[in-house]
C-alpha cells in the first residue's frame, strides 16, 4: 500500500494544534479590561469596542515556510504581498474595512537590498487591501534564523486592524438549510500547505523537481507557481456586504474545508456539502507527483490542508444568490456558488463522483 502523505508528516499536526488551542480560552481573563465595553466572539476571532457602536478587530498572521521557497527562488519582492493578504483576508471576516497593517521581520541580517525588496510587496499589497503601514520591525536574530541563503535567512509576522460599525458585522449567526455557499477564486495554494507542498514538489526538501523546471500541466517555472502571491480579497468581499446581507465570510486558509466547522458554534443545527471545484494545475501536480514519488495524498487530505481552487467564501440568503455573484464579478473577481448549507451535521464534499465526509 503506498504511503499516505498528509500534513502531519510536513510537521504540522492539527490534533495536537487543536488540543494547544484550548488553552487560548484563559485569554478571556483579560476581557474584563475592554475600556468600552463587551468583547465580541465571532467564528474566527474577536471583535472589541471603541466607542458607541464601533468596533476594532485585530488580528495577527504569519506567512510561515513560504519563506523558504522565496528564498529558494532569490525572489523577496512578492512575498510582502502574502503578509499583507493573511493578515487582511482575516480583518475582512468579521465585516471589518483593514485601516492598518504592520509588519515584523525577524532576520538573519537586514541586508538593505533584502528590505527594499519585502517593502515593495507590503506596499503593493497595502495598496491593494487599502491601508496604511504606519510602522513595523525588523530585527536580526541570526542564531534563530538560519534559511536557505547565507545571510538571507527570514521569518515574517503581519497584523492588521480594521474597523467596523455594529449594525455591518458578520457575526456567522442565523446560517439555515439552503443558504448558498459562494466562493471566491484563489490565485493558488496562497500561504497554506506550503509546508507538504514543498517535500512534495522540490527536490531541495527531497520532493521530485528541480527549483526551476516547467513540468507539464504548468505554462510557467514551479517556483514561481509555489511563489505566487495570495489573492487580496478586501475590496470584493466589503463591497458586497454593503449590497447583501453576509451571514459568514470564511477566509479558506490553514486546515482548508474544515474551517466552516467553526460556524456551527453560532448557528446550530446546520451542515455544508460543496460541489464545485475547479483546482488549478498546481493542485492536481501535487497529488500526481506524490504518486510518482511512490505515495498519495488523498483527495480528503487535499480538502483538509489547502484551498483547492476558491481562498475565501461567502454565506447568504439563497435568494441573495445572483446579486452576491453580480456584484463580486463587476470588482474583477470570479466567484461562483461552490455549495450550499444543509440540516444534516457535518462537512461533505462531493468530488470526482465521491462522497468525501471531512467532518
Amino acid at each position: 500500500m503506498p504511503r499516505k502523505f498528509t500534513y502531519a508528516d510536513a510537521g504540522v499536526d492539527r490534533e495536537l494544534r487543536v488540543e494547544s488551542k484550548k488553552a487560548l480560552g484563559i485569554l478571556e481573563k483579560t476581557y474584563r479590561f475592554s475600556h468600552y465595553g463587551e468583547v465580541i466572539q465571532l467564528p474566527y476571532g474577536n471583535i472589541f469596542p471603541l466607542g458607541r457602536k464601533r468596533y476594532l478587530d485585530l488580528v495577527i498572521e504569519g506567512i510561515g515556510t513560504k519563506v523558504l521557497v522565496a528564498q529558494l527562488a532569490e525572489k523577496y519582492d512578492t512575498i510582502g504581498i502574502d503578509g499583507v493578504a493573511v493578515a487582511v483576508n482575516d480583518v475582512i471576516r468579521s465585516g471589518a474595512k483593514p485601516l492598518a497593517v504592520v509588519d515584523n521581520i525577524h532576520a538573519h541580517v537586514s541586508d538593505p537590498v533584502l528590505v527594499k525588496q519585502w517593502m515593495k510587496g507590503i506596499v503593493e499589497g497595502a495598496t491593494e487591501a487599502e491601508c496604511i503601514v504606519p510602522s513595523g520591525e525588523i530585527g536580526d536574530v541570526p542564531e534563530l534564523i538560519k534559511g536557505l541563503v547565507e545571510g538571507k535567512g527570514f521569518d515574517m509576522v503581519f497584523a492588521s486592524v480594521g474597523e467596523v460599525s455594529k449594525e455591518n458585522i458578520i457575526s456567522g449567526r442565523n446560517i439555515k438549510p439552503d443558504d448558498v455557499i459562494i466562493g471566491l477564486r484563489s490565485s493558488g495554494i496562497h500561504s497554506n500547505g506550503v509546508s507538504l507542498v514543498r517535500k512534495i514538489l522540490f527536490k531541495q526538501w527531497g520532493g521530485k523537481y528541480d527549483t526551476h523546471d516547467v513540468p507539464e500541466g504548468l505554462d510557467r517555472e514551479i517556483i514561481y507557481e509555489v511563489l505566487e502571491p495570495t489573492k487580496i480579497y478586501v475590496k470584493p468581499v466589503l463591497r458586497v456586504a454593503k449590497e447583501v446581507r453576509v451571514k459568514a465570510a470564511v477566509h479558506i486558509t490553514g486546515d482548508g474545508y474544515l474551517k466552516f466547522d467553526r460556524l456551527t458554534q453560532f448557528s446550530q443545527g446546520i451542515g455544508f456539502e460543496f460541489n464545485n471545484f475547479k483546482l488549478q494545475p498546481i493542485f492536481e501536480l501535487i497529488q500526481k507527483t506524490a504518486s510518482e514519488l511512490g505515495g498519495t495524498i488523498t483527495d480528503e487530505e487535499m480538502f483538509k490542508t489547502f484551498n483547492v481552487g476558491w481562498g475565501f467564501a461567502l454565506i447568504v440568503d439563497k435568494a441573495d444568490r445572483d446579486k452576491a455573484v453580480d456584484v463580486l464579478e463587476k470588482t474583477g473577481t470570479q466567484a461562483e456558488e461552490i455549495g450550499h448549507v444543509t440540516d444534516t451535521e457535518g462537512i461533505r464534499i462531493l468530488y470526482k463522483d465521491k462522497r468525501i465526509v471531512l467532518k
